[in-house]
């Protein structure tokens, strides 16, 4: 089978959940004998210099890139107020994109097409136009619209009032893209229902985030240091700023700090805003974008994610199970890795719950080691990328070819 994945931005390094999650499956449609070929976006906010990839890097059989200038400008952000299209969406719309894969399309015969956001989706005429036979995929990382009105509740009056003005598009733009497309992969059996009551019409199929847990190996010396807290992520991405600054205001603070006066929390991810770069609070260290993030997370005991809103999967929480972390995060934060509580990680979501689990961690230190080792094999059990591609392949091939655009059926939800 010929694959074209399209990526709003690079897929590499693997330093975001959007990198390791397009990777991974990459990687297991190649593994798996399928030839695959990458179209991405190079954003100037993510840009990458793809001179610098490394050789084990060689999963595609081609790879294309466009640049594409999609910095929020204050002016156009503005005006679109007082228009009908979304905002978010907008920003990903270029010309030169559109002509590339025009070029690419011409070149090669595809059978999936498999788009990685919904912010690809102005792309899928294109397709159709280009590539009338191939199967168009929207593999969904998120229900988007849900991050943004979760952010909106999160943030201050001014931006607040602006994303509840944006964010009704995008939901409106959501809804109908949905049903322009082949098939859709939710990537959690949540999300997949959020799109039925969006009033999906299409295919759909639940496929998780995969990696490959052998190249994660955990330290096991960091149970034998004293209990240290680890938070690593993107820093540009919304949900995970609120999220780290309420820890630190209603968690750190107040709470953990004054309990346990030996306790650090290491802050590792690159992007990071002023006010985290700035940050002078005692016991707390920021490392900035740190050289490897297994290494880092090695270093710490503890793994937390304290999001208040986002979507999908988090697929860095998938990493710190895979190295035998104990991971502490909200019920948010583990949406779609359906593990259980003091067994395979660590649930809180008030003030309180963060810190009654952190006194469970301290009280209880020669119980994190086994629950490091069942997080690592419930991610090897659940979320191995080879097994999720080639379930995801078995769905390409049952809907290929099948009822082309106009069709409109109820999906029959697969769950991969």
């Amino acid at each position: 089978m010929r694959i074209l994945q399209l990526c709003n931005k690079f897929p590499y390094p693997l330093k975001d959940g959007a990198a390791i999650a397009s990777t991974y499956l990459a990687r297991a449609y190649a593994e798996l004998g399928h030839d695959i070929d990458l179209l991405s976006m190079n954003t100037s906010k993510h840009w990458f210099d793809t001179d610098t990839l490394p050789r084990d890097f060689n999963h595609y059989t081609d790879i294309h890139t466009v640049f594409i200038d999609n910095r929020i400008r204050p002016l156009p952000a503005l005006l679109n107020l007082f228009s009908k299209k979304s905002y978010h969406i907008q920003r990903f719309e270029d010309i030169a994109f559109y002509e590339k894969l025009k070029q690419v399309l011409h070149q090669k015969h595809y059978d999936v097409v498999q788009l990685e956001s919904l912010y690809l989706a102005p792309y899928i005429s294109t397709i159709r136009e280009f590539a009338p036979n191939s199967l168009v995929v929207l593999r969904a990382h998120n229900v988007e619209h849900e991050i943004w009105e979760r952010v909106a509740q999160n943030s201050r009056p001014l931006k607040k009032w602006y994303l509840n003005k944006i964010t009704p598009r995008l939901k409106d733009y959501e809804k109908i893209r949905l049903n322009d497309c082949d098939l859709v992969v939710a990537i959690s059996n949540r999300d997949a229902e959020a799109f039925e009551l969006m009033d999906l019409k299409r295919p759909a199929t639940v496929a998780p985030i995969g990696i490959d847990c052998n190249d994660y190996q955990p330290a096991d010396h960091s149970f034998e240091k004293p209990l240290s807290l680890s938070f690593i992520g993107s820093l540009d991405w919304m949900p995970n700023q609120e999220g780290l600054k309420w820890f630190l205001d209603e968690v750190w603070q107040p709470l953990l700090a004054p309990k346990f006066p030996t306790l650090q929390f290491h802050i590792g991810g690159r992007s990071a805003p002023k006010w985290l770069k700035e940050l002078n609070m005692e016991r707390v260290v920021f490392h900035g974008e740190v050289p490897c993030s297994r290494d880092f997370l090695n270093e710490h005991s503890v793994m937390i994610v304290p999001l208040l809103s986002g979507g999908g999967m988090r697929a860095k929480i998938l990493e710190g199970m895979a190295l035998g972390k104990v991971v502490l995060s909200t019920d948010i934060g583990m949406e779609g890795i359906h593990g259980q509580d003091r067994k395979h990680f660590l649930l809180a979501n008030e003030p309180a719950q963060w810190l009654e689990a952190i006194e469970y961690c301290d009280q209880h230190t020669s119980r994190l080691p086994k629950i490091g080792q069942a997080a690592r094999e419930f991610c090897i059990q659940h979320f191995d990328n080879l097994e999720i591609g080639r379930k995801l392949i078995g769905e390409f091939e049952r809907h290929g070819k099948k009822g082309g655009p106009g069709k409109t059926e109820k999906p029959a939800v697969a769950i991969v």
